[in-house]
């Protein structure tokens, strides 16, 4: 199941249809997840966007709004909110710092 959100990130997460696939509740699933990755789902699927988004912004010098709908993000500011609670700066702000560091 891994392997599904690694490969499908930027879709909707669906707990019940991975729950489904891996022939398991959805509370047995979410348990055995969290065990296994130390995350809910839910944070899985959230720090494989912004890793991917901040490797968008470093690489391809997409402007933070648009990473954040490749990623999947519906909103940018809710986008940017969780990219500083991870990174501790704002999105550009994070990636100057990245660029400068090179």
């Amino acid at each position: 199941m891994i392997g599904v959100l690694n490969r499908e990130f930027a879709q909707p997460l669906k707990v019940n249809e991975l729950a489904k696939e891996a022939r398991m509740s959805p509370s047995t699933f979410y348990n055995h997840f969290k065990e296994v990755t130390g995350m809910s789902p839910i944070q899985f699927q959230i720090q494989l966007r912004l890793q991917e988004a901040r490797r968008l912004l470093l690489t391809e010098n997409l402007e933070a709004a648009e990473a954040a709908f490749q990623v999947g993000y519906e909103s940018p500011s809710h986008f940017s909110r969780e990219y500083s609670r991870k990174f501790g700066l704002s999105p550009m702000k994070d990636i100057r710092r990245l660029r400068e560091m090179l």
